[in-house]
């Protein structure tokens, strides 16, 4: 049996821990108060018997019994979040057909768990999944192509239909690996590299190109790529620097060895991620997909990102429902 410090609250508490070195940070979190929460990872590593910690640096440091618990201690809490997310029950055996279309950045991370869960509910429907930019899911749902649709929000509101939100996904900094980037000389640092641009006829690229023009920076037109990797590919390779967002880091795991990440030198910045629906059409379904999407969010991309970049904090944020 489990010793009786170890519960899902206290793995959650230590992982938050872990996350953002401090224990007061974690508990607000997690809404508990400070005593509680340092009581729970007391007992947490009275159950282990072991200190999962290091007190005497700030932020908190793991030890090398830290270091292992936790790999172990993710795998769980993945492991039932997964089953969480498997056993969800969606209201929507109703539906006749559905055509969705999701944001290309959910590809590899929720778009397929997202059809395992609608394929166990939609039993006699007509299921249709399209893969897409966001700019293009929007014009799809505008058109009446599709019947929800899953991408960034526009600048502008989206005419007739109805937004949930889901993630609030924050533009950061990419560089090759070991790039100095003195603090508050970091624009002067950066003049040494070419700008690795999004493509301007995406939604990322022209918010991207707008936040600079609010800045007076303009950047030589030497690099305008629609390929995420290849963007990334290019930082880890040392050619450049790019603004991006963590949801697209993880779409390119493969090169995050190579690459160092920091906050935006400008004002921060950040795109929502949003499902719309006609608001003729929207209400229990697109609400329930909604749901079933932050759940998945939730377990898949939210301690990938923060392990990518402690610093994020609340800036990374799957919306409440």
């Amino acid at each position: 049996m489990l010793g009786k410090g170890i519960t899902l609250r206290a793995l959650e508490l230590f992982e938050t821990i872990a996350q953002t070195g401090t224990v007061a940070e974690a508990a607000r979190r997690m809404k508990m108060s400070l005593p509680a929460a340092s009581q729970q990872l007391s007992n947490l590593e009275t159950a282990i018997g072991c200190t999962l910690f290091d007190r005497a640096h700030r932020p908190l440091k793991l030890t090398a019994a830290g270091r292992v618990f936790l790999f172990r201690a993710r795998e769980a809490l993945s492991q039932i979040r997964q089953a969480q997310t498997e056993l969800t029950v969606l209201d929507i055996s109703h539906l006749k057909s559905l055509r969705l279309g999701m944001i290309d950045d959910f590809d590899s991370q929720i778009t397929p768990d997202l059809v395992v869960a609608l394929a166990k509910n939609l039993k006699n429907c007509e299921f249709r999944l399209t893969t897409a930019p966001s700019h293009e899911a929007i014009e799809m749902l505008v058109s009446r192509a599709l019947d929800v649709a899953v991408a960034a929000r526009p600048q502008d509101a989206v005419p007739g239909m109805r937004e949930y939100g889901l993630l609030r996904d924050p533009y950061v900094l990419a560089v090759p690996k070991g790039f100095a980037l003195p603090r508050r000389r970091e624009l002067d640092a950066l003049a040494k590299l070419p700008f690795l641009r999004y493509d301007r006829g995406t939604l990322m690229g022209r918010q991207i190109e707008a936040h600079l023009a609010r800045h007076d920076l303009t950047p030589l037109d030497r690099f305008e790529i629609d390929s995420n990797q290849s963007i990334m590919a290019l930082v880890a390779n040392g050619t450049g620097f790019s603004i991006t967002t963590p949801l697209a880091l993880l779409r390119a795991r493969i090169f995050l060895d190579q690459v160092d990440l920091h906050p935006l030198p400008l004002a921060a910045m950040s795109r929502t991620i949003s499902l719309f629906a006609p608001t003729d059409q929207a209400g229990d379904s697109a609400a329930e997909i909604a749901r079933t999407l932050r759940t998945i969010m939730t377990t898949r991309l939210v301690g990938p990102a923060k392990d990518l970049a402690p610093w994020l904090g609340d800036a990374f944020v799957v919306f409440p429902s």
